[in-house]
């Protein structure tokens, strides 16, 4: 590795403000993927901005239906939270698949939000939960958050530092994992509230997370897994990779959905 200089952030305006004087600054969370691109040379930041030991930032709050979720809270603890078990169970069994104990321990749900693999978990959760991502300077809605691979609407010296949402009336995740990584070759989170149906889609799009308007308006018409029965996806836009093809991801996808409705049925 090449030389870099380390700063143990006590707050959020310290944070942001160590990343606005450093030359390549960098948020350092969990690292689970910052740390391994530095050691391959894929990323070089000058600087190091930890943000573990900032006051705040982690943590979840359950109010009702009202869900908070702070920026550096692990995989791990999101898995393993009884009120939100309560409140939402399907993002604790989605945290609870994510990585192995290592990353489940170390891993954050702002990083990997703020990194936006193209087959994480947590986007699809974002975009069907229709969460608020909350950053040091503003909020913003997940589906205008999420812009393209590893891409995001957050500034250079803009940092994640919560997630909140409104629990819904009946939600469930479903993934395919590489069975290596565990990462998903597709994942579908489907969420029901008073607004509607929502479905979001991970590791098959050519552009990442996206709603699946296909299966949305099939549940909004009947909220069941036969409503699925038949249905195709079109593989215009979706990802053709060393693991699976487009057409591949497209029978994938409503597969995944059927799955993560036959969680809820049974949940129910």
């Amino acid at each position: 590795m090449y030389q870099t200089r380390y700063h143990r952030a006590s707050s959020i305006a310290e944070a942001v403000a160590l990343v606005q004087r450093a030359q390549e600054g960098k948020f350092l969370s969990g690292g689970m993927t910052l740390i391994p691109a530095m050691k391959t040379r894929l990323a070089a930041p000058s600087d190091l901005v930890d943000l573990r030991h900032v006051p705040g930032l982690s943590g979840i709050a359950v109010s009702g239906r009202q869900v908070s979720i702070g920026a550096a809270t692990t995989h791990f603890e999101v898995a393993s939270h009884g009120e939100l078990a309560a409140a939402c169970p399907a993002i604790c069994h989605l945290a609870a698949h994510i990585g192995d104990p290592h990353v489940r321990h170390m891993g954050t749900i702002g990083g990997s939000i703020a990194n936006n693999d193209p087959a994480a978990d947590y986007p699809a959760a974002m975009i069907a939960l229709d969460v608020t991502i909350v950053t040091s300077t503003r909020e913003i809605a997940a589906e205008d958050f999420f812009t393209g691979l590893f891409e995001t609407a957050l500034d250079d010296d803009e940092m994640v530092t919560a997630v909140r949402f409104t629990a819904p009336l009946d939600a469930g995740y479903m993934k395919f994992p590489n069975p290596a990584s565990r990462y998903a070759l597709a994942g579908v989170f489907i969420s029901r509230s008073e607004a509607g149906v929502r479905v979001g889609v991970t590791g098959a799009g050519a552009d990442g997370v996206f709603r699946s308007t296909e299966i949305e308006q099939a549940l909004s018409a009947r909220f069941d897994a036969t409503a699925l029965d038949g249905m195709t996806v079109s593989p215009d836009a979706l990802m053709s990779d060393i693991h699976a093809s487009a057409e591949y991801r497209t029978n994938l996808v409503v597969v995944m959905a059927r799955r993560a409705m036959a969680g809820i049925a049974k949940s129910s």
